[in-house]
């Protein structure tokens, strides 16, 4: 990977339901698709749409196996067979206040902090007009939205993508918009997140820096780039190992480049675990680890990626505010069960 000069870094953004997706009208199984979960073949066929939105598609009859319809997102998948998976058309809206419950970490007349849970989108986009965060916050903060560009709406300072939990900030005021938007454009912040990913760094701790674009081979996808790409840096530190198979991290981010942290780490032949469009195969390391941890972590149906810890200036009164959450349910049951299972303990 290159090392050059960081540019002005942008906020990392959340492309998995993008206004421009252009997927296959049908793919057909090769001979190592045998027996795979349909939900997870599909995942990776048509790759953005996230395995969590495949198997509902798969639920609601919008999958076809030689023609014929089917409804199990764990049907095993034969190999030879051509699978077709039917994505219907959003129709755009205007987002509408929902009563969607959320967490909340702070909150006054210029801001929100909360704590987003994996699987909720951001902002509406094509495919989810309704159910964002944005629909919540409109919601929530109600009449305490003074207005942003002449409109009564939350201001989305950064992103996490979809399947993505953590902490985020949102903006209330116009005022707190345009500061919460320089404070992170200067990345006079502190955020770390936490990582599951395949395999052990080396080493330990460092730092991954490589330019990142668009896959010149899947536009829907980003990549580590020779040329073309904006530079991006990030950093890493080991927490804890298992088996020499899985690793847990605490990651820093220098840019904010759309998916960084999930295309630096695949670069380095460490994709997060359960990553729907960076995780392209098997881990050969997967095979050190006893089956029904295996099998716990290859089903894994979103990125086990958690933003951790945000610290900043408040925008108005330049108080320190620092704000922490656990990762969720399902990203802990992986960290106990490697701890439990079969006597699987750290090498750390």
């Amino acid at each position: 990977m290159t090392h050059s000069p960081i540019p002005h870094p942008d906020p990392e953004l959340d492309i998995d339901d993008s206004d421009d997706l252009i997927l296959p009208d049908a793919v057909e199984a090769a001979p190592q698709h045998e027996g795979q979960r349909l939900d997870r073949f599909l995942a990776e066929s048509f790759a953005p749409l996230s395995r969590s939105r495949i198997k509902n598609l798969i639920l609601d009859g919008m999958a076809r196996r030689g023609g014929v319809t089917v409804r199990d997102p764990s049907e095993a998948v034969q190999a030879g067979m051509t699978y077709a998976l039917t994505v219907p058309e959003a129709v755009p809206a205007v987002p509408q206040p929902e009563n969607i419950p959320l967490t909340i970490l702070y909150e006054d007349t210029d801001l929100i902090v909360l704590d987003k849970p994996a699987g909720l989108v951001v902002h509406p986009a094509p495919g989810n007009y309704e159910g964002t965060l944005v629909n919540a916050l409109l919601a929530h903060c109600g009449d305490s939205l003074t207005g942003i560009g002449g409109e009564r709406r939350p201001g989305i300072v950064h992103r996490l993508d979809k399947e993505t939990s953590g902490v985020m900030v949102a903006a209330k005021t116009e005022f707190a918009h345009t500061r919460l938007s320089e404070i992170f454009a200067n990345r006079d912040l502190d955020r770390h997140y936490r990582a599951l990913c395949w395999g052990t760094m080396s080493p330990p701790s460092g730092d991954i820096e490589g330019a990142i674009g668009r896959d010149p081979k899947d536009r829907k996808r980003m990549a580590v780039r020779l040329s073309g790409g904006r530079a991006a840096l990030t950093h890493y530190t080991t927490l804890r190992i298992w088996r020499l198979a899985v690793s847990l991290l605490d990651v820093k981010l220098s840019t904010g480049r759309t998916h960084q942290i999930r295309v630096h780490l695949a670069a380095g032949s460490h994709p997060v675990v359960g990553d729907p469009i960076y995780l392209r195969r098997v881990p050969a390391v997967s095979k050190s680890l006893p089956p029904q941890v295996r099998t716990m972590l290859l089903d894994f149906p979103r990125q086990a990626l958690h933003a951790a810890s945000l610290a900043f200036a408040h925008p108005r009164t330049g108080e320190p505010l620092s704000f922490a959450t656990e990762p969720p349910a399902d990203f802990r049951a992986l960290v106990e069960t490697l701890d439990t299972v079969a006597g699987l303990g750290s090498d750390r």
